[in-house]
């Protein structure tokens, strides 16, 4: 009974009440990072997924106005992201990869101190041209999306230095990307996507030294790529190109070949811009002397990729489909985080501690920073067999369940490992005065 003099609050009002304070339970994460005046917020995985299920993500993120770093990934609930993220205004970096994301916000052209932004797995077909704003950008990442186009005005993002866009469907990159305001951009990942045709004005990007436009529709490499002094890796491979021979260089990843090729003007088709019409006059002379060697340094050099291939073939010795044969289950969780998996059993090696092993692994290293795209696009791992018992499953777990024993370090489970990792990292960064961590914690 309510004491005398005294109404009960009704019980729209009770209830209410108790939502919010539920509210307050339920993203303890966010009260926290708000009471401790938090300078950075990760929030990841199932736990935060089933939050998000039950009331959409909490807008009282949006008030930490204190934040420099926001991270909220692996969510599949996660669909939109509230223009009051406008209200961070102090946000250096905003991650929100692997996610399902229909949109990005035009307010997000609101955070003026933005420095990377990764929206990359999600399922984003477009991106709002506010991006221009962001002046102090160096690092955007819009990977693995169905992104058809790039909006206008890259070129005001006059800081940035690295672009990702790959597994899209962009079938040309703007104009303004090539500008000359662009002097640090040194990436450009554009992997696996339609672009038919490469700009000339790529000369322009001074500080270019990584292009990736492998697996694409482009037919021609401008000569012009050649005039960036500063280029040390290029890939073209997948596209179907014109010049066979140029083409045959871009599938041995030949960087220095392709280039010097393309500053020869191919076979005779021009030279790059920054080549003097006298050198022309000067090729002509040499071509006589040149002609006689041609064809013997031709075939050195297919000789040469023969050996190369010859090494590179593994062949297949047995495949067996009886039931006795060593089988792996596939959990449908992987289904959104690594959908593939191959395996096969080597026998007749000897990897004991020695040069033996030490060969083979920096073979594996050699694969996942160039055929794994440093270890974006696959993983590879290696077991002894005589320590596993099948069938083995392969599956996703909760980085709080799943436990582990990485090389040289004790068993801990992988939230812990995530939190070790980046602690180093971090300290790396520091030690070495660097904006971005580098090597194997990238």
């Amino acid at each position: 009974m309510p004491r005398k003099g005294f109404r009960s609050l009704p019980d729209v009002t009770q209830k209410n009440m108790a939502a919010a304070k539920c509210s307050e339970d339920q993203w303890i994460e966010i009260q926290k990072a708000a009471s401790e005046k938090r300078r950075e917020l990760v929030l990841q995985g199932p736990s935060i997924d089933k939050k998000i299920v039950s009331g959409g993500l909490d807008v009282s993120i949006y008030s930490l106005s204190l934040l420099n770093y926001l991270e909220i990934s692996q969510c599949a609930n996660l669909t939109k992201v509230h223009p009051e993220i406008a209200n961070l205004i102090n946000l250096q970096s905003l991650i929100l990869c692997r996610n399902k994301l229909c949109s990005v916000p035009e307010a997000i052209g609101n955070l003026k101190s933005l420095k990377v932004l990764d929206v990359s797995v999600n399922d984003l077909t477009c991106l709002p041209v506010e991006l221009s704003h962001l002046s102090e950008l160096n690092t955007l990442n819009v990977s693995c999306n169905r992104i058809r186009s790039l909006p206008d005005g890259l070129s005001k993002c006059v800081k940035l230095v690295s672009i990702n866009v790959s597994k899209n469907e962009i079938s040309n990159l703007p104009e303004d990307l090539f500008s000359s305001d662009l002097e640090h951009l040194s990436t450009i990942i554009a992997s696996e996507n339609a672009i038919e045709e490469l700009s000339g004005n790529i000369y322009a990007l001074s500080a270019l030294k990584n292009v990736d436009l492998s697996n694409n529709k482009i037919t021609e490499i401008p000569f012009d790529l050649a005039d960036c002094s500063k280029l040390k890796e290029v890939n073209f491979r997948g596209n179907k190109l014109k010049d066979k021979r140029l083409e045959k260089m871009v599938n041995g990843c030949q960087t220095k070949s392709i280039l010097d090729y393309l500053r020869a003007g191919g076979r005779g088709k021009g030279r790059g811009k920054q080549q003097e019409a006298s050198a022309k006059d000067e090729n002509t002379k040499d071509k006589r002397r040149k002609k006689r060697s041609d064809k013997h340094q031709k075939n050195k050099e297919e000789d040469e990729e023969l050996d190369d291939l010859n090494q590179m073939v593994v062949k297949v010795l047995q495949v067996h489909d009886s039931d006795a044969a060593f089988t792996i289950k596939v959990a449908p969780q992987v289904k959104d985080v690594r959908p593939y998996i191959v395996c096969c059993i080597v026998k007749g090696m000897n990897l004991k501690q020695g040069n033996a092993l030490k060969r083979f692994l920096m073979a594996q290293i050699k694969l996942h920073d160039e055929i794994c795209e440093r270890r974006t696009s696959a993983t590879i791992a290696t077991h002894d067999l005589h320590r596993l018992k099948g069938p083995l499953l392969y599956d996703a777990r909760s980085p709080r369940t799943l436990k582990l024993v990485p090389l040289s370090r004790k068993e801990m489970n992988a939230a812990e490992l995530l939190r070790q990792l980046q602690f180093e990292a971090e300290e790396q960064r520091k030690h070495k005065k660097r904006q971005n961590v580098s090597g194997l914690h990238k």
